[in-house]
């Protein structure tokens, strides 16, 4: 058996469906033997940066391992951002990478290069996935396979790399003979001890919040993480990475914490008691810049399955009161013994107060919607919410059109919402879509910046190529508002390369979806969006609604680069925030009913 037939045959016998797939050269026989699998469907993008992304997506949205292939030097090195972003969010993803015939390759690192387009993988991977390997021996292919598809998934998923050269492509096998790899086994389990600690530390509090992150999709315990809030009727925060864990009108959600989250849920964590963070690293888009200011009475809870996101906190940030290391599902096992068949409701005065700060402080008011010559784009989210269906899957980029879909949008049930939630590049969010409308067989809408479009338009081919049902919308606010609003703050609104009077230039966006041969619609004012919004999510395949946005539009709130939660925020008059204060003791002294 060819060896190449032999990695295809068994990636596609371990769930995956689709090879998102930039030829060349070095990965010829990888994709010769995709081509003539029959149940592997390989998928032409058009960039490699943007294939790794596609797997991402697949993954994400599927709950499937994604997988991209392309070939060696500048093909391998343009997976790299997308590698990251599957690194840092802990997706599960396997890249394969062509490489230079064995005797090709370079003898020592102090030779630069020595085969054509040669680059040491290994090297420039290395810490940013779970485990990337030149694969030189034949025999061990079935090894490293199954050794790549395991280090994927187990514990804190992440993507890996194999490396294959041209010449081992194309080796005769018997695949009876092939070493395979055993695993070990070792996840970190919450002890009994530490369980009774924290249902004390519970017991004991007053205001306590119990943050969920990204690592509940990960480790895939959605429904137990929600039996753990509701027995105990905690008021929820959900990070971005979470936000569709349960939807908006939940009695227990409380919505979103953090630098650009909205008030209510930042005067909770702000004001609490307790902090029990789940599967959430507590970076700093969640604590503030200054996190020894974050939630600075509250005594800390922190479960997490990698050690080192528990040992960073320390005198300069803030101690973790009772840390437990522990993969999430014998967390949630170990505390299902501890359940009792009823208790009471020791929270609901609690709940309600965080409740009279969500309606004295709405993300999009009444006033959000008198504008009438360009789009609002909090009013736009806000309408998107009210019509996309349950379970329908929403991808979005980065810069502002993430910050106004986080803190606007009103989750409903089954719904999926994802983006690259730490390494954020520019124009993740259409190549993501279209590996989840690959991966899911569902009705996409995808959410990007004008800025991040210019980044992957290409794309925009391989969305019409393969007849995707991906409703593109486009925030056209004339530039990157995101890194404006930051210049306002900290340079006086002296911009450089942030619009089109600084350097940037953006296309017609009807004759570019003309180009591609995508049907094409421009909003301008709230009017159009009442008037189209819904025939436009009904539609059939691919879809682009160009939105024109108001460009001065700020993110509001949005914390100072920098500043803690403490800072809350600075546009809300002082005696707004001595108001919550008052409020949080009269709670604590009884006094509220």
């Amino acid at each position: 058996m060819k060896l190449s037939d032999y990695i295809v045959d068994f990636l596609a016998g371990s769930g995956i469906e689709h090879n998102f797939l930039v030829t060349g050269g070095a990965v010829l026989h990888l994709a010769d033997s995709t081509g003539r699998h029959p149940t592997m469907q390989h998928i032409c993008v058009q960039h490699e940066e943007f294939g790794a992304a596609a797997a991402d997506g697949y993954s994400r949205a599927s709950g499937k391992l994604g997988l991209a292939m392309t070939t060696s030097g500048p093909g391998a090195t343009n997976l790299l951002t997308s590698v990251c972003n599957a690194y840092f969010d802990s997706i599960p993803m396997i890249c394969i990478t062509g490489q230079v015939a064995r005797f090709r390759l370079r003898p020592n690192k102090n030779l630069r290069q020595r085969g054509f387009q040669e680059t040491d993988i290994t090297s420039v991977f290395e810490s940013v996935t779970k485990y990337v390997k030149l694969v030189t021996d034949p025999s061990m292919i079935r090894y490293e396979l199954e050794k790549a598809v395991y280090i994927a998934q187990e514990g804190r998923p992440g993507p890996v790399i194999l490396d294959v050269p041209d010449d081992l492509q194309r080796v005769e096998i018997d695949p009876v003979k092939l070493q395979s790899y055993i695993p070990c086994k070792n996840s970190p389990t919450a002890s009994a001890d530490e369980i009774k600690a924290l249902f004390q530390e519970i017991r004991q509090a007053k205001r306590p919040v119990l943050i969920y992150g990204a690592g509940v999709h990960c480790a895939k315990v959605e429904k137990q993480a929600i039996a753990f809030a509701r027995y105990f009727k905690m008021p929820v925060l959900l990070t971005w990475g979470a936000t569709d864990l349960m939807t908006y009108d939940d009695e227990l959600n409380m919505n979103g914490v953090g630098v650009c989250g909205p008030r209510w849920g930042n005067f909770a964590a702000q004001q609490s008691d307790l902090v029990i963070a789940i599967g959430t690293r507590l970076s700093q888009m969640i604590t503030g810049g200054k996190q020894s200011l974050f939630a600075p009475s509250a005594r800390k809870v922190m479960v997490d399955i990698d050690p080192e996101e528990i040992n960073k906190f320390g005198p300069s940030t803030f101690n973790i009161d009772l840390p437990i290391l522990s993969d999430l599902k014998s967390f949630f096992e170990q505390c299902e013994k501890f359940y009792l068949c009823s208790i009471g409701d020791s929270f609901s005065l609690w709940r309600e107060q965080i409740n009279i700060w969500k309606q004295r402080y709405p993300v999009c008011t009444k006033q959000d919607y008198v504008h009438q010559e360009k789009i609002n784009p909090y009013v736009f989210i806000k309408e998107l919410s009210n019509v996309v269906q349950e379970g329908c899957i929403l991808v979005t980029d980065t810069g502002a059109n993430i910050c106004w879909m986080m803190q606007a949008f009103e989750t409903k049930a089954g719904q999926k919402i994802f983006s690259a939630w730490n390494h954020t590049p520019m124009g993740y969010s259409l190549p993501a879509s279209i590996g989840a409308a690959l991966g899911t067989g569902k009705e996409i809408i995808c959410l990007i910046g004008d800025g991040g479009l210019m980044m992957c338009l290409q794309e925009l081919a391989t969305i019409r190529k393969y007849d995707l049902p991906i409703k593109i919308f486009i925030f056209d606010n004339k530039g990157h508002a995101t890194v404006r609003q930051t210049i306002d703050i900290w340079l006086e609104s002296r911009y450089v390369a942030v619009d089109e009077a600084s350097g940037l230039s953006f296309p017609d966006y009807q004759k570019l979806a003309e180009a591609f041969h995508i049907p094409y619609v421009c909003l301008k004012n709230h009017q159009d969006i009442a008037s189209n919004l819904t025939a436009i999510c009904k539609q059939k395949g691919p879809f682009v609604c160009h939105l024109e946005i108001l460009e001065a539009q700020k993110i509001v709130p949005m914390l100072k680069f920098g500043a803690g939660l403490e800072d809350l925020d600075p546009k809300l008059p002082a005696q707004e925030l001595e108001m919550v204060i008052q409020e949080c003791k009269e709670l604590e002294e009884g006094a509220l009913v």
